[in-house]
């Protein structure tokens, strides 16, 4: 045996790590290629599968010409609804989901949007199997379809989702009849989608009888409970593997690609790999539902609340039913007497819409935020003021004690250090030559949850230490954090410390998903570093093949005492508006935000600019496009869909007050999805705040500021 020794500082205790800037751990191996991700892993005897795509928004399939297709060089097999494996679809999967029936590929003859997969080829190579499945003739018995959103479809109803679809208190008529100002108004998104910048990819093999995937995914052991459920498998069965992840903001779950490889490795007997292309992934990933909102707000002359109301609705699929529960960001940021929300879907003969950056939050915070500064500019009161005017005690709906609210030092912070107090509150007064300049503000929150998760610790003789957890490093830093948290726990340098992540052996653990795996992974991270440390602090020797302690954070999260935990932030933006090209420039931004302790600021600071980038492109570029008669996608690639590039992206700041979670072992809360929350609405109001002119649709494109500037003459210099 060998004995342990701690490493420690010239005080004589090893300085923290959780706090401190730290480049990725794996960064060198990521710019240098060495970095594998799903699509480059390489198998002896790899064949290539390629998904056929349905070309009718709605129908049947008559029938499919395989025969020609099997006849061509390379090509090993043809899977489609008569010949492809049996899956079991009846379960439910992670948080209580139910699983999206397009990821149960080729069940079936029904077609129930364009882009739904019919037939996946494989053969020997991918550009075998590409041309072949570009050659396969499907005929299908067409019929009408239906994909057009508007905001009063007749079919909307009430869902659930993740949260009650309807929340009521108080006499809303009552109360908005009883206001001195009363704000009434719809705001709309458009469609959003996701674009990692590594695309959708798995690898299929079976091993000795066991199912190994190759995947870029956000969680491992969700993979391996999904597939386990389709196929009917043991889940030990199953092994799930995801080295690197290119980006997932959601998208990155079970997909039909996976399903497709699984299949067509158990029916060839050898290892599989499907990816999607970019312009399949509009089809197949998911993506956020347009949404149509309407807000109202009563108050009191003073800017006080006594009435609101928040009413959201989007789109679904007509096999899955799946809310974007915009409405959700009311119940927590602001009170009421009379309160009331409701999130609505309709479903139409689209794709699934799925979970993307914020999903709720992101555009029901356009909605309130511009409609709380419409409020303001009603009653004359400053917009930060308005907001801190009306500060809840308690969470409006839920009536439970914040577990730590800081939205009001955000507001403040951010103000101070954004140069509030200098605006001149008049739309259009002030002026750069032809540009009119404005400026914006909005508040945000985001849920800070954490979920069970397993994590194992090692102590090996030569003094270093392996931490082991199923976490998923979707581009956020997460394998760096980690490593900062458990050199922490353990009291040693971050250097002594390797943590493996991604693979479902390692046990159960929280996906990367809602701001929550960093804070679960943490949380399991310490309680099994903390164990072994004591463990080796007794003067126990560490024996050849190491000591392990395993951790289970199940107990720990049951017994925490019902909350509202939240991340909060604060939004400035400053743009441009040049009112003969219609374009609007974003020339600066600032973000305060109180999302717990910062384990590691430089990628901490890397997600919160990413986030109100994202923001940013969604107020001025965002918005996939459907052509009705087809049922797709106009420009389903990154020609045609636009997002803030480098040129887009202006000086742009990040940064948190300390605002530590006591009620975690790491005191973190989430930093994923916070920075996207409010970002698009700051935005928006400072467009409002330049050119007088209020938009409510996003994103504000050019000809929208055109049009609207035409209807307000002294809106244009010189007027």
């Amino acid at each position: 045996m060998t004995a342990f020794t701690t490493e420690t500082s010239a005080t004589g205790v090893q300085a923290p790590s959780v706090g401190t800037a730290r480049t990725r751990v794996e960064g060198r191996d990521k710019v240098t290629g060495a970095a594998r991700y799903a699509g480059e892993v390489p198998f002896a005897g790899l064949a290539h599968g390629w998904l056929v795509l349905s070309r009718v928004a709605r129908g049947r399939i008559r029938s499919l010409d395989t025969a020609p297709v099997l006849a061509m060089p390379g090509v090993l097999a043809v899977l489609d609804h008569r010949n492809a494996p049996r899956l079991e679809t009846d379960y439910t999967g992670l948080l209580g989901m139910r699983p999206d029936p397009t990821c149960a590929v080729f069940q079936h003859d029904r077609v129930p949007h364009l882009g739904w997969p019919v037939a996946l080829v494989v053969a020997e190579t991918s550009e075998q199997a590409r041309e072949a499945a570009e050659t396969l003739v499907v005929h299908y018995e067409q019929q009408p379809h239906e994909t057009e959103f508007t905001g009063e479809h007749p079919d909307a109803h009430p869902v659930d989702g993740h949260m009650p679809a309807v929340t009521r208190k108080g006499d809303l008529d009552a109360e908005l009849a009883a206001s001195a100002v009363v704000v009434d108004a719809e705001y709309t998104t458009p469609e959003e989608h996701h674009n990692p910048m590594e695309p959708h990819a798995a690898t299929a093999r079976w091993d000795a009888g066991r199912l190994e995937v190759i995947d870029s995914n956000q969680g491992a052991t969700w993979v391996v409970g999904e597939l386990a459920s389709l196929f009917s498998l043991d889940p030990a069965s199953v092994r799930v593997r995801s080295e690197h992840v290119g980006g997932g903001f959601g998208s990155k779950g079970v997909r039909a690609h996976q399903v497709a490889a699984v299949m067509a490795a158990t029916v060839l007997q050898r290892p599989v790999r499907v990816v999607l292309t970019r312009r399949q992934m509009f089809s197949l990933a998911g993506y956020r539902s347009p949404t149509s909102q309407r807000v109202r707000l009563g108050a009191d002359a003073d800017g006080r609340l006594r009435a609101l109301e928040h009413r959201a609705l989007s789109l679904t699929s007509t096999v899955h039913e799946f809310v974007e529960p915009s409405a959700g960001v009311a119940r927590v940021m602001y009170d009421a007497d009379a309160h009331h929300t409701a999130n609505r879907v309709v479903a139409l003969d689209v794709p699934s819409p799925t979970f993307m950056r914020a999903p709720g939050e992101a555009p029901g915070s356009f909605a309130l935020e511009c409609a709380l500064d419409e409020l303001a500019e009603k009653c004359g009161v400053d917009p930060v003021e308005l907001r801190l005017r009306n500060e809840p005690a308690r969470g409006p709906v839920s009536g439970l004690p914040f577990a730590g609210r800081n939205l009001a030092a955000c507001l403040r912070e951010g103000a101070r250090r954004f140069g509030w107090a200098d605006r001149d509150p008049r739309p259009g007064a002030r002026r750069d030559g032809r540009l009119l300049l404005g400026t914006g503000m909005a508040a945000a929150s985001f849920p800070a949850g954490a979920a069970p998760s397993t994590a194992t610790a090692t102590a090996h003789p030569d003094g270093t230490f392996t931490v082991r957890i199923s976490a998923a490093d979707i581009g956020t830093g997460a394998r760096t954090a980690l490593t900062l948290v458990a050199a922490d726990a353990l009291r040693v340098a971050p250097e002594r410390v390797r943590v493996r992540i991604g693979d479902s052996d390692f046990g159960p653990a929280m996906i990367a998903g809602g701001s929550m795996g960093t804070r679960s992974w943490s949380w399991a991270i310490n309680e099994a570093a903390g164990e072994l440390r004591d463990r080796l602090a007794i003067g126990a020797g560490v024996p050849p093949e190491g000591i392990t302690v395993r951790s289970d954070t199940t107990a720990a999260i049951g017994a925490l005492a019902p909350a509202e935990r939240h991340s909060y932030g604060a939004q400035f933006a400053e743009v441009a508006v040049d009112v003969d090209t219609g374009e609007v420039r974003v020339r600066r931004m600032l973000g305060i935000f109180a999302a717990g302790r910062i384990v590691n600021p430089l990628t901490a600071r890397n997600q919160l600019l990413g986030g109100m980038i994202w923001g940013i492109s969604m107020a001025l570029h965002e918005e996939a496009v459907r052509d009705h008669a087809s049922g797709g996608h106009v420009g389903a690639d990154l020609a045609g869909y636009h997002v803030a590039t480098h040129a887009d992206v202006p000086r742009i700041e990040a940064d948190w007050i300390d605002d530590a979670d006591p009620d975690d072992p790491v005191g973190i809360k989430g930093i994923g999805e916070i920075g996207i929350v409010g970002a698009a609405a700051a935005v928006a109001n400072a467009v409002r705040h330049a050119t007088g002119v209020r938009h409510r649709t996003l994103p504000i494109r050019p000809d929208r500021v055109l049009s609207a500037v035409e209807e307000v003459p002294d809106a244009r210099p010189g007027s």
